[in-house]
This record gives C-alpha cells, sequence and structure tokens, in this order.
C-alpha cells in the first residue's frame, strides 16, 4: 500500500508543473488598455504610430493647411523623423528631440538651404528641449543633461553632464517622456507623467517638478497631473501654464484634456481621483470629492492630446496676438470620431480668465472615421527670434513655419 501511495503522490506532483506550462500567466495589457472596460472589450481603437523614417512633404497634401487671413504657412525643414520638442540656440540653430526614438537634430543653414543633422544619437527618449546662455538641456526618459557649448560644436558634440538622474526607477510603461522648460527662476521645469492609463501613482509621478540646473536639487511644482507634455510662463505674471492629457475609455466626450496654471504651491489638480475638474473617476474616485482639488482654466475637449504650447512674445503677429498662447494638439485615437490634430489660440485676460479658444493652424485631419484620420499631427509649437512661429509634425518629421504680413 505504501508503494502504490509514494508512486501516485509522485505522478501528481510531476503533473502540476507540466499543467502550469501548459497554461502560462497572462501577460499584462499594454499601458494604454489600462483601464479599459468590460463593456468596450471589443473596441477597435488604438494610438497610431508614426513613420518612423518621415515622409517628404512632396508626398503630403501640405496644401490642405490653412491659417488666418493675413498668415502664411510653409514648410521649413524636413528629413527628421520623430521631430517633436524644439529649442532655438543663440546663433539661430534650431535643435528638435525625439520621443519614439533616440536622436536630437539640429536645423543649420547652408548655403540658404536648411539641412537637419543628426547631433545627439543613442539617448533614451530624449523628448525635452531647451537653450539657454550657450547650454542645450536634454530631458530624457530617466534624468536631465546638459551640454555646454554644443552650437559651436555641431559635429563634434561635448560630452554630457548629467544634472540629475534615476527619475524613472521603475522603468514605467506610460507616459514617461518629457518635457522641458526654463522658469524666470532660472530653474528646469519638467513633467513625471502617470505609468499608465488610470493608475495609483507613486510619490514622485503625475506630477510637474523643477530642478536646479547648478544643484541639481529637485522639487514638486504640483501633483495630481496624469501626464503634461507643454509648459510655458505667462510672459507678464511669471506663472507656470501646462497643458494636461485626460484618461481613456470613459467615453467619447469624457474626460476633456486641460489647461491648468499654478497660482500657488502645493495645488494638486485631482489625478487620480477626478478628471477634468469635475468628474470623478470611477474607481479612484468613489470615496472622494472634486472639490478637494484645483481646477483647469479651459477643458480643451475630449482625447485632443494637447502637446507643446507657448505663450507668443514675438512681434511679427499683429497686437491682438501678443501673450496669446498656442498649444499644439496632436489629435484622438480614444474617439469614435476623432478630433484635434490643429493648432489652437487662448486669449486670456489681465485676471488669467480665457477670453477665446479657437482654432489656428488647421488642415492635418482628412476623414474623423477613418483608420488613421490625418496626414500629420502637430506636436510643439516655437516662437522664433525673428517673431515667426515654428510647428513641428513628429508623424512625418516635418516642421512648418507661419508667418504674417508680407
Amino acid at each position: 500500500m505504501n508503494r502504490i501511495f509514494i508512486a501516485a503522490a509522485l505522478a501528481v506532483a510531476f503533473a502540476v508543473p507540466a499543467f502550469a506550462q501548459d497554461k502560462p500567466a497572462a501577460s499584462p495589457p499594454p499601458s494604454w488598455q489600462q483601464g479599459k472596460p468590460a463593456a468596450q472589450s471589443e473596441s477597435t481603437l488604438h494610438p497610431f504610430a508614426i513613420e518612423m523614417t518621415g515622409k517628404p512633404a512632396k508626398d503630403l497634401p501640405v496644401d490642405k493647411l490653412k491659417v488666418p487671413a493675413g498668415f502664411k504657412v510653409e514648410v521649413w525643414a524636413e528629413g527628421m523623423p520623430g521631430a517633436r520638442s524644439m529649442a532655438q540656440g543663440d546663433k539661430g540653430t534650431v535643435f528638435v528631440g525625439t520621443r519614439q526614438l533616440k536622436e536630437v537634430y539640429a536645423v543649420v543653414d547652408n548655403g540658404g538651404k536648411r539641412e537637419p543633422k543628426v547631433v545627439l544619437k543613442d539617448l533614451d527618449a530624449p523628448n525635452g528641449l531647451v537653450f539657454n546662455k550657450g547650454t542645450l538641456f536634454v530631458a530624457e526618459r530617466g534624468r536631465i543633461t546638459r551640454y555646454d557649448g554644443i552650437e559651436n560644436n555641431l559635429d563634434n558634440p561635448p560630452q554630457p553632464k548629467v544634472i540629475v538622474d534615476n527619475l524613472d526607477p521603475n522603468k514605467q510603461p506610460g507616459h514617461f517622456w518629457k518635457f522641458l522648460a526654463l522658469g524666470p527662476d532660472g530653474k528646469l521645469y519638467f513633467n513625471i507623467g502617470a505609468p499608465g492609463n488610470i493608475v495609483m501613482p507613486t510619490y514622485n509621478e503625475a506630477s510637474v517638478n523643477r530642478v536646479d540646473p547648478n544643484s541639481g536639487v529637485v522639487e514638486t511644482v504640483a501633483r495630481g497631473v496624469r501626464n503634461s507634455v507643454g509648459m510655458d510662463f505667462n510672459p507678464k505674471t511669471k506663472e507656470l501654464w501646462f497643458t494636461n492629457h485626460g484618461r481613456d475609455w470613459l467615453g467619447d466626450n469624457s474626460p476633456n484634456d486641460t489647461l491648468h496654471r499654478v497660482s500657488r504651491k502645493g495645488m494638486h489638480f485631482g489625478y487620480p481621483f477626478c478628471h477634468q475638474g469635475d468628474t470623478p473617476d470611477p474607481e479612484f474616485g468613489t470615496h472622494r470629492s472634486c472639490k478637494e482639488f484645483d481646477k483647469p482654466v479651459l477643458k480643451l475637449g475630449a482625447h485632443v492630446a494637447p502637446i507643446g504650447m507657448r505663450f507668443y512674445s514675438g512681434k511679427m503677429f499683429p497686437a491682438e496676438y501678443q501673450n496669446n498662447i498656442f498649444i499644439a494638439l496632436r489629435g484622438s485615437w480614444n474617439r469614435t470620431e476623432k478630433q484635434g490634430y490643429n493648432v489652437m489660440r487662448v486669449v486670456v485676460d489681465e485676471s488669467g480668465k480665457v477670453a477665446k479658444y479657437e482654432p489656428f493652424l488647421t488642415g492635418f485631419l482628412l476623414d474623423a472615421k477613418a483608420d488613421p484620420p490625418m496626414w500629420g499631427r502637430p506636436n510643439d509649437v516655437m516662437v522664433m527670434k525673428d517673431g515667426s512661429m515654428l510647428v513641428s509634425d513628429d508623424q512625418n518629421g516635418i516642421i512648418y513655419r507661419i508667418t504674417y504680413g508680407k
């Protein structure tokens, strides 16, 4: 009897691992599917991939781009796959970061012809750029570095000096790319996004922060920010304004992406408990109130994906455009009928309230019900020293220029 019992026990013991191997544990869904309800399990909505090798302007319907009367839009430079955030050097060089790729480009003037060249490579999502007093600052996935004197050494750039490291210790799967802005206090402002669509962030995630480029000391500026990849300072009030992406999978029209103003220390804008200032999250907001949190200045539209934003500080545009905010909407994917895919103009009055929100650059969206619905995606806006405005398009690796007058 003992031999039979032992044999049976061994058979069971060896059978369990074999059974487990037949049914491996299910892989977690990609971060963009987190929070997808069972009712939408059959949904075919999905993010859109960029052209990883870029696309020449001659093959695109650039003539469909429209700007207000008196303005002109044209292709300024091309051949920069994944072109995103921009910064202009003291000598006019335009540096361009990437997110899906690993390069930073420089657009140089070669005998009257603008040519892009790779100046930094093998970086980890070098999305955020700032240029100040001869130094290019680069925000990668997990660190912020500086390249001193790079504009004088484009063919042999200096080695990076690390300002702060270990900004992504968990190697988060979502919203790891960073925007970079220079504050009037001389500090670098940047985002650390939420690690997924709708999850409880860690102590340093879902936030806007700043770092002293000399000491490397990091401070939290605002919390409850799901994913901001666009921020700038009001030239008059010196207050920080930023765009923010709302969560996905709450329907076609909710929640809105938003525009925010940081008017005091310790502000919390709601994520993951409350969205757009007035919509409790179905899971995380169950026992919370939206009254606890700071509200946005403006609702920008559902799933429009606001990216780069700038206050207009140039002299080329008419006077009524002074200190207006321009926001690049990269466009929706988590919506049955797509929207966004343009550059919007926000007029703010002296009290900081929004007086007008209207399209400025349109024409990228071809068919709101198509897959994909667009031929290009505006990503960042930048005011040039001459007052013109550049708009990057990471879908095709192109930069457009908007001018006013003759």
